[in-house]
């Protein structure tokens, strides 16, 4: 930890550096989830434990979690992570879920934390987009 860092905004301990730009690297992972189950969806306790169950599953450590349910329908969950963040928003109409999962450091599998909520949710589909960050030189724009 630097002098300039608390506890509070160090690093995780697997954060990985770029030497050369000093930008962080990290995945950034979305995933679509189609043919849902709408009563689940629709279930405010049942997403934030289906949040909570991912972040384990992707070995990430939970910092804080809000969920919001809006009417008539669906529901939103963010997971502030030591590793970044954990998103869901569920349409139960379309039988969808939108789901943004970004990490950085070396310790944390967002794949495990994707197909566990493909499963938990009963999608008939899903559609995961992958990007790295932060691999660009920091003078390169």
């Amino acid at each position: 930890m630097s002098p300039n860092q608390t506890e509070a905004t160090a690093r995780p301990s697997g954060s990985k550096i770029h030497p050369a730009g000093l930008l962080p690297s990290g995945t950034h992972t979305m995933l679509e989830l189609y043919g849902c189950d709408p009563a689940l969806l629709d279930d405010q306790p049942f997403v934030e434990q289906a949040v909570r169950d991912a972040v384990s599953a992707a070995h990430c450590e939970l910092l804080q979690i809000a969920v919001h349910k809006f009417q008539p329908q669906g529901v939103t969950a963010v997971a502030l992570l030591a590793e970044s963040h954990l998103s869901i928003h569920t349409w139960p109409e379309h039988k969808y879920a939108a789901i943004d999962l970004f990490t950085c450091g070396q310790t944390c599998d967002p794949n495990q934390a994707c197909d566990l909520l493909a499963e938990q949710f009963a999608a008939s589909r899903k559609v995961r987009n992958t990007i790295k960050r932060g691999e660009q030189d920091a003078d390169s724009g």
